[in-house]
């Protein structure tokens, strides 16, 4: 409704929720909510207004002059709500707990991770910091400070990317004019990096490892069991083939190559074993891309064998109460360090993956689909397996 907002329409507000539009200031709105409380708002552009505050403390005089400054701040240039969303976010940690992570955790898969890294890694030194104040001096004097610290280059390289990505929001949403970080860039890497993989021997090592543990967990089972009937007590039921999800996840990242988190993701709605083949979703990926991977005999015979398992799931591998998993990493520490590896995790089982695909002769750029890395770059780090590759470019010199 409009109206000519005075004091006594403030007494005798109508039921809520409405919008009383002033009919002596245009834009300035007198919004009611169902509980009854009433608040000034001027509204000066489409999608565009200001929150000026509560009717109760602000008389209608008053809400008009407020609204005449905005006009003011508009005329000389300026955009109101962005101002004001400047001086909330004046602060870095203030910014990324009240704007950024809302915005994030709905909109990016990592969002929730980035907002805790940041947090994690950077100083109050930096988050009680204005983001205007924020200088590339300032970032490579945290930068020298963490890698003095024994910090890695590769870690911090993430760590200012996360900041970076936050800070380009800032930016976006006009809370910076410029960036901060234009000037701060990523210490350079051995695009190689760390690649660790399994030997024969250690492979052969692993698989009797994780054999013997569902063989020593069988047995406890049928202890159990026993134990019970001489009581009179109900027995359990016997474990599967497999007593628990280890050994096939292991056997199904060694034949694939995913990662541990596509692994978690897995539905038996992406499994399609007549046609051997896994369809890896991109809402799941890290790269956000739908890959398709076709299975080979052993993976197919493990999830087969392992369906039986968990009949009733969803989930391929599904974590307490159905829901999907977060980690193994106790369950995988102790069978790795029973198999004897040395510096070996889990994601190194991907590695392993690719490395004897190359090692086998087989294209780099299958490799990376396979992979589901973007580009090359990532996967060029395996390119060395493959010697004879380089062995047959050099001969042809000979023959030239």
């Amino acid at each position: 409704m409009r109206a000519a907002i005075t004091k006594d329409t403030l007494r005798t507000l109508p039921a809520g929720p409405c919008e009383i539009w002033d009919a002596k200031f245009k834009g300035l709105v007198l919004r009611v909510r169902a509980s009854g409380t009433a608040t000034w708002v001027f509204q000066y552009g489409r999608s565009k207004k200001v929150t000026l505050g509560r009717a109760d403390a602000i008389p209608p005089a008053a809400a008009r002059t407020l609204a005449q400054g905005i006009v003011g701040e508009i005329a000389a240039g300026q955009d109101p709500a962005v101002e004001r969303r400047k001086r909330r976010a004046s602060t870095l940690r203030t910014f990324l707990l009240d704007q950024y992570q809302p915005w994030a955790t709905t909109h990016r898969k990592t969002g929730a991770d980035t907002v805790r890294r940041v947090l994690t890694v950077f100083d109050d030194a930096i988050l009680n910091r204005a983001m205007s104040e924020l200088t590339a001096f300032v970032l490579e004097q945290w930068r020298t400070a963490r890698r003095r610290a024994g910090v890695s280059d590769s870690t911090l390289n993430r760590d200012l990317d996360a900041l970076r990505g936050v800070l380009s929001k800032a930016v976006a949403w006009r809370l910076l004019q410029t960036h901060p970080m234009r000037d701060v860039h990523r210490a350079k890497l051995d695009v190689r990096g760390r690649l660790r993989y399994l030997s024969p021997d250690e492979e052969t090592r692993l698989r009797l490892a994780l054999t013997t543990r569902d063989h020593v967990r069988h047995e406890s089972r049928d202890r159990f069991n026993a134990w019970r009937r001489e009581r009179g007590y109900q027995t359990v039921p016997p474990f599967g083939v497999y007593p628990d999800h280890l050994h096939p996840i292991v056997l199904l990242a060694l034949n694939t190559g995913l990662r541990r988190g596509e692994i978690f993701a897995l539905t038996w709605a992406d499994i399609d074993v007549p046609g051997a083949r896994i369809v890896v979703r991109g809402t799941t990926a890290k790269s956000g891309v739908t890959r398709y991977l076709p299975l080979n005999r052993e993976a197919v015979t493990v999830l087969t064998t392992w369906r039986t398992c968990v009949p009733e799931a969803t989930l391929v591998f599904p974590g307490p109460q159905g829901k999907p998993m977060t980690t193994l990493k106790t369950a995988w520490t102790k069978v790795a360090t029973h198999a004897g590896l040395q510096d070996f995790t889990f994601h190194d089982l991907r590695h392993t993956f690719a490395s004897k695909l190359v090692m086998l002769g087989v294209d780099l750029n299958v490799v990376r689909e396979l992979l589901g890395h973007a580009s090359l770059v990532m996967t060029v780090r395996y390119a060395h397996l493959s010697p004879e590759h380089k062995a047959a470019a050099v001969a042809k010199l000979v023959s030239a």
